[in-house]
């Protein structure tokens, strides 16, 4: 899809994101954003930025570890996401920007993440490089994405998971087209090992990677290196 078309697919699909994404994980997906937010090693009084933040639930994890005193910035190219975003957090502060040009200087934040946001990305490692920009030297950016397991018996799940139960609760929400390009979006992305050197062309250094639910999920972390 273009970009157009992904960012009004996610403005179709807003007013039942949350309810989609706890069905497909069994609400799982709560507890891969704090292990997210535990990889971005914020604390009281820091900045954090949350992009593709979607409906907020990544950057109001976060803004847990950085009270009292700290901000934390969501930012997402819908407008219907953050809507939502802003219902359930109207105390944190929410951007309409995309991914590819973040409108903050560079330096501005400890961390920045992205919660199943990056493989929508139109150019992964322009995003990345953007995240990498706007962190300070010693910072962290974080990557909680699906990827694909390749040993069965989970590859075999995964496949009919993706392939046939996510696009039929797609239909039940009326809306196939959205539930048919996430299974194709997470075919496209890369794996964990492509992935850290997608985040180490950006910039970072001392990347490492965390799988967990039986390989389904991938946490990558890496560290911006101080200048010179």
């Amino acid at each position: 899809m273009e970009e157009g078309q992904v960012r009004a697919m996610f403005d179709r699909i807003s007013r039942f994101y949350d309810l989609m994404n706890s069905v497909m994980t069994a609400g799982l997906h709560h507890s891969w954003r704090e292990r997210a937010a535990d990889l971005a090693d914020v604390g009281p009084g820091d900045g954090a930025l949350d992009v593709a933040t979607g409906t907020g639930d990544l950057a109001i994890e976060l803004a847990r570890r950085v009270a009292p005193g700290g901000q934390v910035v969501g930012s997402d190219f819908s407008e219907d996401m953050l809507a939502r975003a802003r219902a359930k957090a109207p105390q944190l502060s929410w951007d309409s920007a995309n991914a590819l040009s973040l409108p903050y200087a560079d330096d501005s934040f400890d961390a920045a993440t992205v919660g199943f946001g990056a493989r929508n990305f139109s150019d992964l490692r322009q995003g990345l490089s953007e995240m990498t920009r706007v962190v300070r030297p010693g910072g962290r950016v974080v990557v909680l994405e699906i990827t694909t397991p390749t040993r069965p018996p989970l590859s075999t799940f995964f496949a009919i998971w993706f392939d046939r139960v996510v696009p039929a609760l797609g239909r039940l929400a009326a809306d196939p087209d959205a539930y048919t390009y996430l299974p194709s979006s997470v075919k496209r992305f890369p794996g964990p090992e492509r992935l850290a050197a997608e985040m180490s062309a950006a910039g970072l250094t001392d990347i490492r990677w965390i799988l967990t639910a039986g390989g389904i999920i991938a946490l990558h972390v890496g560290v911006k290196p101080a200048a010179g």
